[in-house]
């Protein structure tokens, strides 16, 4: 189909995004990489009056290290992640989960801020960021605030983006030297949303568990932080039972749709084994 007909907006400076937002309220939307708004769009099933295209405003590109943190920009897209060697360095897991997202052609286009803002709780992004405690800038007509990842995600498509607000940016605390990290996905085909997906990040010290975060993608209806998961194997060796343990304190906050990837019970029984497998291949790399 073809979508209804809209103004379109190409500001020049977030500012300027900002008050176009504001002013035109709801009839008004934001495009970044646009995969999720301009199919809905030529379904009809989004009928925004006003696009905003934020392509135009450098200051929502590029990806930089400001002290102990890294800082992206929202619209810079996947693809530039893989590219980047700050990525590669300071945030392994983010470069091995875009590798995840869709396919090339989706990952040219799709952006970190698209993918962290709209809600979806397929998106790879969300569960990232809150295993790695990362913090969204949001600017408004009344100013900018930070929200924690893991303090943003409502529910489903519903986040603690106010009206006229924008996701600018994204900034992350660099991991430790040494810590082990992997992003387990299983899916049915490639460019597929995940039917479960896992991200681990920890640290070892004298061969136990010192610190651990674990976060679950597309296994409710937000991105979930499996916090007594990651309790469950702080102190230990992840022998045998203490990885069983984890996969079932995740297993217990679980709540996926039945849908075309399967029954709930199954869905909820691989997320466990993508927990299982995330600890144990992070703690491969932990130093």
């Amino acid at each position: 189909m073809i979508p209804a007909s809209f103004s379109y907006h190409r500001p020049a400076t977030v500012a300027d995004a900002v008050k176009l937002l504001s002013t035109l309220g709801d009839e008004a939307r934001p495009l970044a990489g646009g995969h999720s708004l301009v199919p809905m769009m030529k379904l009809r099933l989004a009928t925004p009056t006003h696009l905003i295209d934020l392509h135009g405003v450098a200051g929502l590109k590029g990806i930089r290290r400001d002290g102990n943190k890294v800082v992206i920009g929202a619209m810079t897209t996947q693809h530039e992640l893989l590219g980047s060697d700050e990525i590669k360095k300071s945030l392994p897991i983010l470069h091995e989960a875009a590798l995840l997202v869709a396919d090339p052609q989706v990952r040219y286009r799709g952006t970190v801020g698209g993918n962290v803002a709209n809600g979806d709780p397929g998106n790879d992004m969300p569960a990232l960021m809150m295993t790695l405690g990362a913090t969204y800038r949001l600017e408004g007509t009344s100013g900018a605030r930070e929200v924690a990842a893991g303090e943003f995600y409502q529910g489903a498509y519903f986040t603690a983006l106010e009206p006229g607000e924008l996701l600018t940016s994204v900034s992350i605390p660099v991991p430790p030297a040494g810590h082990g990290y992997a992003y387990e996905k299983l899916k049915r085909k490639v460019g597929d949303y995940a039917t479960a997906a896992a991200a681990v990040v920890l640290t070892i010290v004298g061969g136990k568990v010192a610190t651990c975060s674990i976060g679950l993608t597309n296994l409710h209806e937000t991105p979930l932080l499996a916090a007594d998961a990651a309790k469950a194997v702080v102190g230990t060796s992840l022998d045998a039972a203490s990885l069983k343990k984890a996969a079932t304190a995740a297993e217990a906050i679980m709540s996926p749709a039945a849908d075309a990837r399967g029954p709930v019970e199954y869905r909820k029984h691989v997320g466990g084994i993508m927990v299982t497998r995330a600890l144990q291949r992070a703690a491969s790399r932990a130093k």
